[in-house]
């Protein structure tokens, strides 16, 4: 008998045969037979030549493995070193720009998220408002993502809101905190009454609307507190409001567009012209525009080092 299987043919044909029924026999009725695929039996063994197809090269398992979950020539040390890729990047990490403020009197508009850790840093608080599976229908049946709603702010006039939709929640937060960096925005604050001590409310009435719910914000005296909901009064909170009145209509069970006309309501304190801005201030020139010689010679750099 051994004459007749000496054939290369037929040794490659039995060991494939010899490989396909360890795999199944080691799955254990998990589907183990197909090659590094979902049972214990396939991972290395399934298929003979096949090896492990999930993972690496299977039989072969070390070069493989490593070779499919390494990460390709990042170093740690890099990991948190900024590199600014826009010119208001740029001019933020040179010291060029030395306060959010100056950002914002310009309208420029905030890219990275760096810009404003650079800015708060450790000021800079955030708190998930709420996780909620979302689905599409799709052929081959429904795809379930998850939505964030996060809210940053530094309890001193700066807030922003943040929406992210993911196939995983950890990045779904994550990518809602940086885009609630990225819309952050300057909360005007005043007094009721008497204007002694600091700032503590809102210095006109605002209102917002999202969707069906509108949402009305009025100024409040000294002592008062946030009378809010549980989700806008966390919300003004990080806004750096005090004493405040809120009358809310529509569907405010719906969290996102309850919040999101908090965030419009608060972002309109600036659009009111009172009589305390009537002074006149000397226009000063845009940042690109001071410091256009800086991003000139930056930029030939990095054609340079590109080149």
């Amino acid at each position: 008998g051994r004459g007749q299987n000496c054939h290369p043919y037929h040794l490659a044909l039995q060991s494939n045969m010899e490989g396909r029924g360890r795999g199944r026999g080691r799955g254990g009725g998990d589907r183990g037979g197909f090659g590094g695929g979902f049972g214990d039996g396939g991972r290395g063994r399934g298929r003979g030549r096949g090896g492990g197809r999930g993972r690496g090269r299977g039989g072969r398992g070390g070069r493989g493995g490593r070779r499919g979950r390494g990460r390709r020539g990042r170093r740690k040390d890099d990991k948190d070193v900024w590199h600014p890729v826009t010119k208001l990047g740029r001019l933020v990490k040179a010291k060029k720009i030395l306060k959010l403020e100056d950002i914002f009197l310009f309208s420029l508009p905030i890219k990275e998220p760096q810009i404003v850790d650079y800015f708060l840093g450790d000021k800079l608080e955030d708190e998930v408002m709420k996780v909620m599976p979302v689905q599409k229908q799709t052929t081959a049946g429904q795809r379930t993502r998850f939505k964030a709603f996060v809210a940053v702010g530094d309890r001193d006039g700066h807030v922003g809101l943040g929406v992210k939709c993911s196939a995983e929640v950890a990045n779904a937060i994550r990518g809602a905190i940086d885009r609630a960096k990225l819309n952050i925005i300057p909360i005007r604050r005043g007094y009721w009454g008497g204007t002694f001590g600091k700032p503590h409310t809102i210095p006109t009435k605002v209102t917002g609307k999202c969707g069906s719910v509108t949402m009305r914000l009025i100024p409040a005296p000294r002592g008062t507190g946030v009378v809010a909901g549980r989700v806008p009064k966390k919300f003004l909170e990080y806004a750096g409001v005090k004493d405040i009145y809120t009358s809310a209509t529509g569907a405010t069970r719906t969290l996102g567009n309850f919040i999101k006309a908090t965030y419009q309501a608060l972002s309109k304190t600036y659009s009111f012209l009172t009589p305390d801005m009537w002074e006149v201030k000397p226009f000063t020139s845009s940042p690109y525009q001071e410091h256009t010689d800086f991003l000139k010679e930056n930029g030939d750099k990095n054609k340079k080092i590109q080149g």
